[in-house]
């Protein structure tokens, strides 16, 4: 089956302001949970830092498990899942593959609407001293399987569009995750030891709860999804509905802290800058890392209730896939990594490689990096190819 121009191909497309967050992550509470090994897992995802270079974690174990507990948890890697052949199991030997997928959901939403239009793999090598986020472009061409949960049939597609089709006739969020895996690790060989669904409209929570973050804009633009009205700031819907003067939110170019809001809207503006989703994905990237480096410094690590408050804030915004590793063995095992051992990757050299039906396809040296993330060998490979780091400001 292949998307047609009558199907939805655009998450932009269907974000309507007047849907707040869906709540399907609450439903899925009352399944049995484990300890979530995500909070650690944050220290590239940057919601939960909890440990960081040189600091300890008040409380330790307990800790940990108490203020983890409204983490949903599911099986979102499928068949793409790493095997014990692989190197995949309940240990932490080896190298972690995570994919994490960004949504923006609001609550009148069916689970089969989305798209993921935020497709990030998080490689943490052997060595557990360093962290790479590569974007995988939302306009790639991909074949995705077909997928018998979601009654999909195969086809060419966006990579954003392969989890709508694993969403459909209620596979829901799960599907669509599994799908997307799949249709992944067909395309780059790479298995994932776990994945997370971020519903990045609720992040505006945890960055409020950091205390905002630093963000450098580094070309001028204008929100395409919020307005000003009064003074406060509001969704394009909503700000009309005032029938009151709206004013445009511009994003200028310099260093500011940011509030919750106005950071998730400048990391999700694409129309406008000059090199469209690859500098979206790069800002993406950049919120991540200010989220971390925040939670390291703001003495969150000291502070029981601020740890715990964040992660109470983050547990709304996540759906996870943990695999089979405790998440006090993940935060006390990986105390090495932290928010600057983070390396923000791009594929392409950052510019849209088309192959004339307006849909991308990787470059030779993008393959070669999903190959050297396959053997572990990314390190050796950013050596060899230092353009393919992204440029931070």
């Amino acid at each position: 089956m292949t998307v047609t121009a009558d199907q939805p191909s655009d998450l932009d497309d269907l974000l309507d302001p007047e849907k707040p967050a869906p709540r399907e992550i609450k439903s899925r509470k009352a399944k049995k949970e484990r300890s979530p090994l995500w909070a650690r897992l944050s220290v590239s995802l940057g919601a939960v830092l909890l440990v960081a270079s040189g600091g300890g974690l008040v409380g330790g174990k307990v800790l940990i498990s108490k203020t983890t507990e409204n983490i949903a948890l599911e099986n979102l890697t499928g068949d793409a899942k790493k095997t014990a052949e692989e190197g995949g199991g309940a240990t932490l030997d080896g190298p972690i593959d995570m994919l994490l997928m960004g949504v923006d959901a609001r609550e009148r939403w069916a689970a089969d609407e989305l798209r993921s239009d935020t497709i990030i793999i998080l490689h943490i090598p052997a060595s557990h001293d360093q962290a790479y986020l590569i974007s995988i472009p939302r306009d790639t061409e991909v074949q995705a399987p077909a997928f018998g949960p979601s009654k999909y049939s195969g086809g060419t597609v966006k990579a954003t569009e392969a989890f709508y089709w694993g969403a459909q006739n209620g596979a829901g969020w799960t599907g669509g995750a599994q799908l997307l895996s799949k249709t992944l690790k067909d395309m780059t060989g790479i298995s994932f030891d776990g994945a997370g669904i971020i519903n990045f409209g609720g992040f505006k929570k945890v960055i409020d709860e950091l205390g905002g973050v630093k963000m450098c804009v580094d070309q001028q633009v204008t929100s395409k999804h919020m307005k000003l009205v009064d003074g406060k700031e509001m969704w394009l819907a909503d700000a009309r509905k005032t029938g009151k003067p709206m004013k445009d939110v511009v994003h200028k170019v310099g260093c500011k802290d940011m509030e919750g809001w106005e950071a998730l809207d400048y990391a999700r503006q694409r129309y406008g800058l000059k090199n469209g989703d690859y500098d979206r994905q790069r800002h993406q990237q950049q919120l991540i890392k200010a989220m971390a480096k925040k939670a390291a410094g703001s003495g969150m690590l000291t502070n029981p209730l601020k740890i715990s408050s964040v992660i109470q804030a983050a547990g709304e915004a996540l759906v996870l896939d943990i695999g089979d590793i405790e998440l006090t063995d993940f935060v006390l095992g990986l105390s090495g990594v932290a928010a600057n051992d983070l390396v923000l990757l791009r594929t392409n050299n950052g510019t849209f490689s088309g192959n004339g039906n307006g849909r991308e396809v990787f470059t030779d040296k993008s393959k070669e990096m999903f190959q050297a993330v396959k053997e572990d060998k990314l390190a050796q490979f950013v050596l060899d190819n230092p353009d393919v780091v992204a440029t931070e400001k």
